[in-house]
């Protein structure tokens, strides 16, 4: 099983869903970083469950525990080990249907991978609330990256039909702070009918998807490699370890299917002595290499395949079908919550790529000065 990711710096998870707890190493960050522990705590309070028929009813405190690397508020150049507990688990609701395999679920895949030796209670190692973990992780490099003038933001571009103002309405990119609660939009109006949305599916027994999108400001041009670390590579390898994401695109994405040439292409221009481009279609990047203009990607996550309706499926241990209903506590949307998830794991994997480009130093004393033929961009 592969739980590790990373080259100059390396994030492992581990835990299972209904274990002691779920959790995450990460090491390859400079001594002497400040560990915001506030910022972590509102990060992993975005992504946890309120039982307020929008989530799951199983609620978690989430506090992050560090068990190595920090020391008096601050990075010891260590590995950082960082426990969430689990606190609220419910073994029993899985135990009359432990036999049959849930439709869009791992659990046969599972099966066939570990023959029957997994931990299967509530998902195990494959449950979303893994994700508890690499949001701890990557709410700490989100502040690393803040420190160099780097932004990460991720909303709700589309839940459950409804969807929110364009990435093009945040005015001169003057991006909103993620405010309480697990909503993030850029027009809040828009929230309220999300919200029926997602309690309609739900009180019908079923479940809803949606689109995030996440954009990032500041990174200088020259981060990534032409190849198989690409900035496209590395983001999208993160984005589809998150459950549920079955798509990413970067810029204009699918879209560049139906432009020519001389549309999808971005026009370099100088503006205030800076070179930029006048379009941003590509998202940032060029050739795996960001350009300096914003990186843009979206993500598509698909409906909970935990639903309540009744389902066909088959019984592994009788090899016989059967009909399966699901009980216990679930979510009938995951896209509010996974809105952190993604912004998380996009800052980690951005800090990995400006590590590999310009080392730990980088990290508490700043991006290196541009080259003459790099400024501006």
């Amino acid at each position: 099983m592969k739980n590790t990711f990373g080259n100059a710096i390396s994030l492992t998870i581990f835990g299972e869903s209904h274990g002691p707890a779920v959790g995450a190493v990460l090491d390859g960050l400079a001594a002497g970083l400040p560990v915001d522990e506030e910022a972590i705590a509102a990060a992993m309070d975005r992504r946890r469950a309120r039982g307020d028929g929008l989530s799951t009813a199983r609620t978690e405190a989430d506090a992050v525990e560090f068990l190595s690397g920090v020391y008096q508020g601050h990075t010891t150049g260590t590995a950082i080990t960082m426990m969430i507990r689990n606190l609220n688990t419910r073994s029993g609701d899985y135990a009359k249907t432990a036999d049959l395999l849930r439709p869009g679920h791992a659990d046969y895949t599972a099966h066939a991978k570990y023959e029957g030796w997994q931990d299967a209670r509530g998902g195990g190692h494959f449950s979303g609330r893994i994700t508890a973990a690499s949001v701890a992780a990557g709410a700490l490099c989100e502040e690393v990256l803040k420190g160099l003038g780097i932004r990460v933001y991720t909303h709700i571009a589309a839940c459950a039909g409804v969807e929110d103002a364009p990435l093009s309405s945040a005015a001169g990119l003057v991006l909103p702070e993620p405010e309480p609660g697990h909503f993030a939009l850029l027009d809040p109006t828009r929230e309220a009918a999300m919200q029926q949305a997602i309690r309609t599916a739900g009180s019908e027994g079923d479940s809803v998807g949606g689109i995030l999108e996440t954009i990032v400001t500041g990174l200088p041009a020259g981060v990534g490699e032409p190849w198989f670390d690409s900035v496209e590579s590395e983001l999208a390898h993160l984005m589809f370890a998150i459950p549920a994401c079955k798509g990413v695109e970067f810029g204009a994405g699918f879209g560049f299917a139906k432009l020519r040439g001389s549309q999808a292409n971005d026009p370099f221009t100088m503006r205030e002595g800076r070179i930029v481009t006048a379009t941003n279609r590509n998202g940032g990047v060029n050739g795996g290499i960001t350009n300096g203009m914003p990186v843009v990607f979206r993500t598509v996550l698909k409906p909970t395949p935990s639903i309540y309706k009744e389902q066909h499926t088959v019984d592994y241990t009788t090899k016989q079908d059967a009909a399966l209903q699901i009980h216990g506590r679930h979510d009938p949307c995951i896209v509010p919550r996974a809105a952190v998830v993604q912004n998380t794991l996009a800052a980690f994997g951005l800090l990995d790529l400006l590590t590999v480009r310009y080392g730990t130093l980088a990290q508490k004393h700043g991006l290196p000065e541009r080259r003459a033929g790099e400024e501006g961009m």
